[in-house]
């Protein structure tokens, strides 16, 4: 099969023919129709998440944003055959330690993400371990490309904001940080009826942001972004939202909010701060703020995603801002130094 694989860090990947997948008894082989290029792919391209255990060993293939279709099946699958069309959480489950059993595989104790302990889906066939558990059945009604757009960023912000920030309609929800995580959660929130306030240093990324229902958008590059939050909600937001992993966002977060507010930490660290931010401990113990983090999204979620991407509530493929070749991925990485995409961004030709 073709995949473009990291031979080394920060160079460009090198699309190649390598050996296909082989299905084990309790896997699947999964044809992959589209393949979103995500942060995430970025970090471990950069050589990152080595503080998580992460970093992958080299050669390796990308990818954990994708969508396609069943092509070979293990014996031992009963939920899956050949010819169903599938999407996949990053996060893959054991099924067997405390937190599977009670439906959190997305923090499952032997936690594999896929695309970094296993090989991943920037290629044309792809191996899912523990099918039964870990894949989910795609409906007809949604295209392949919104399928890979819902990928780790867009299902990633919905658990976060529906199960983990506790929103309720009316509430600020602030967001630093527009890319593909931010921009997700501006949907979903106001989606779910808060008054949604997005920061970046982009204007295009806040247009974007207004675009998909956000009341506010506010440049920190121009302006203060704690100060600029603080008088659009009259005292502080309901909740905060890092979707970027900075020190600077995760501290402006915090310092957003109003008393007894939440934080939801979202976005990962970068070789800055090697998984380590200074918080401003006793505002957050004189105001009563919760920091909460949240990470991924189980399978059994995915049910009431897909029915409200069905059903146009939600609209994941409005953040897709461009569709490209498998040669092209290495393009895209290179432009994330800089954070120079805007949405997502999904290959569909391999």
């Amino acid at each position: 099969m073709k995949a473009a694989v990291m031979e080394e860090f920060e160079k460009p990947l090198v699309v190649q023919n390598v050996a296909d997948p082989e299905c084990g008894a309790d896997e699947v082989v999964v044809h992959v129709k589209a393949n979103g290029v995500c942060r995430s792919d970025w970090h471990a391209w950069v050589g990152d998440f080595e503080w998580l255990g992460l970093k992958p060993e080299l050669p390796h293939i990308l990818g954990h944003e994708f969508a396609g279709v069943v092509e070979e099946v293990g014996k031992d699958v009963t939920r899956f055959k050949k010819g169903d069309r599938v999407v996949i959480p990053f996060t893959i489950g054991c099924g067997s330690c405390g937190c599977c059993q009670t439906g959190h595989q997305n923090v499952c104790e032997n936690l594999q993400v896929f695309g970094f302990a296993t090989s991943g889906s920037y290629a044309q066939y792809t191996r899912v371990p523990k099918a039964d558990l870990n894949l989910v059945h795609l409906p007809e009604a949604i295209d392949f490309t919104t399928a890979a757009s819902l990928g780790c960023r867009f299902m990633t912000s919905f658990h976060a904001v529906a199960d983990i920030s506790g929103v309720q309609a009316g509430d600020y929800f602030t967001i630093y940080g527009a890319g593909g995580v931010g921009l997700a959660a501006a949907q979903i929130a106001t989606t779910l009826g808060a008054r949604v306030i997005v920061v970046d240093i982009d204007d295009s990324k806040l247009e974007m942001a207004r675009s998909l229902g956000a009341v506010a958008g506010v440049n920190s590059k121009k302006e203060n972004p704690v100060e600029a939050v603080m008088n659009i909600t009259n005292g502080g937001s309901d909740i905060t939202y890092d979707a970027l992993g900075i020190a600077e966002t995760c501290q402006s977060s915090i310092l957003s909010l109003k008393n007894r507010g939440t934080h939801v930490q979202v976005g990962l660290t970068t070789q800055a701060d090697k998984g380590m931010i200074s918080l401003p401990t006793d505002l957050i113990v004189a105001k009563e703020l919760q920091i909460k983090g949240s990470l991924g999204m189980q399978p059994h979620r995915y049910k009431s995603l897909l029915a409200m991407v069905e059903s146009g509530q939600l609209q994941p493929g409005k953040l897709v801002s461009k569709t490209i070749s498998l040669e092209e991925s290495s393009t895209i990485l290179e432009s994330m130094n800089q954070y120079g995409t805007v949405g997502s961004v999904i290959i569909d030709r391999f």
